[in-house]
């Protein structure tokens, strides 16, 4: 398994993410173990979770689900050594999380410490603020989004007092590096200026959802990513499932995220997603690909990607996306990659 250096840092993870939302929900622990097994086997050492996992829908009674599976595996493996560990805590907005509120000393401390027992560590490798306080255009709010009318000097405020709270957690060791999610260009480029001005740790990546499906990275945060040192590491990079063929031509199988109740809503259920995703499938048919590791593996021929997160809910599924870090795309199926893009830009 190949490695990539995360953002400006002397840490390389792999090219593969273990993504773990669904441990608690659509997968119970022991499913969880054995996909935790399997990845180690194949050398994914890095993984990503959440306070606020499992999700699909995140909810008060599984809050934590996901960091507590992971907690046992690593208290029986006595293999935490072996790995790059990641988690989030959670902005403002979910009632049962500290009643909602959003990032705050002491709010983060107190995530940092739950996080960090449930998962039976001292220490996280990556620590990341899991959406802005100002909220943010991610999570389905592309069409809807508004930069917040909050003042800007107070937004700034509450940057420097999380920056200076993970500064200190930091110093005790509990974390190694931080970083972002669901954020915007200015966001990032604020975090590096406050951190600049003040002395204070950087962020070094940032964890957007990027795929085939939804490239807005491409733009103004690609050149964030390639000048400042903020590596992306995509989640959702098979579109939730659009990209992996299983939803070709309307089908819904039992069982499948698109056919739960939580996702009768999306904002990725759209006509032009099932076309633009049909079109995508049909590019690795042609080329005898799997379309799943199709799309894994073009996400990795960004220069900004350290690393593509996974997630499955049965082992075929993390096999086949463990096996996208051996393919190879050639320019014939980047340039029919290309095609289908500018007939379908931005379908959800």
């Amino acid at each position: 398994m190949r490695t990539r250096r995360l953002g400006t840092t002397d840490l390389m993870v792999t090219e593969i993410c273990l993504g773990t939302m669904t441990w608690g929900t659509q997968n119970t622990e022991a499913e969880a173990h054995d996909q935790m097994n399997y990845a180690l086997e194949q050398g994914v050492t890095f993984w990503d979770t959440a306070e606020l996992y499992p999700v699909n829908p995140p909810t008060a009674e599984t809050y934590g689900f996901t960091e507590t599976y992971i907690g046992n595996w690593l208290k029986q493996s006595g293999k935490r050594d072996q790995l790059v560990l990641a988690s989030k805590v959670a902005g403002p907005g979910r009632p049962y999380i500290r009643g909602g509120s959003g990032f705050s000393k002491a709010g983060i401390n107190d995530a940092l410490d739950g996080s960090l027992k449930r998962l039976q560590t001292d220490y996280v490798d990556l620590y990341q603020l899991h959406w802005p306080n100002r909220g943010s255009y991610h999570f389905g709010q592309t069409w809807s989004y508004q930069p917040s009318r909050q003042p800007t000097a107070q937004i700034e405020d509450d940057m420097l007092e999380t920056l200076r709270t993970l500064a200190d957690a930091q110093k005790a060791g509990k974390i190694r590096h931080l970083g972002l999610s669901n954020e915007t260009a200015w966001g990032v480029l604020e975090y590096a200026r406050l951190a600049e001005a003040h002395d204070l740790p950087k962020m070094v990546s940032i964890q957007n959802e990027y795929s085939l499906m939804y490239r807005t990275h491409d733009l103004d945060l690609a050149e964030v990513s390639a000048r400042d040192g903020i590596s992306l590491l995509p989640y959702s990079p098979l579109g939730a499932g659009w990209l992996t063929g299983k939803y070709y031509g309307g089908a819904r199988p039992e069982k499948s995220r698109f056919s739960l109740p939580y996702y009768t809503t999306s904002q990725r259920l759209t006509p032009q997603a099932q076309k633009a995703a049909d079109a995508y499938v049909d590019v690795a048919r042609k080329h005898g690909l799997d379309p799943a590791q199709m799309a894994l593996a073009w996400t990795l021929t960004k220069p900004f990607v350290a690393s593509t997160i996974i997630g499955a809910t049965s082992m075929e599924q993390l096999k086949t996306n463990i096996g996208a870090a051996d393919v190879v795309l050639s320019e014939a199926v980047l340039a029919d990659l290309q095609a289908v893009r500018r007939d379908w830009p931005m379908p959800y």
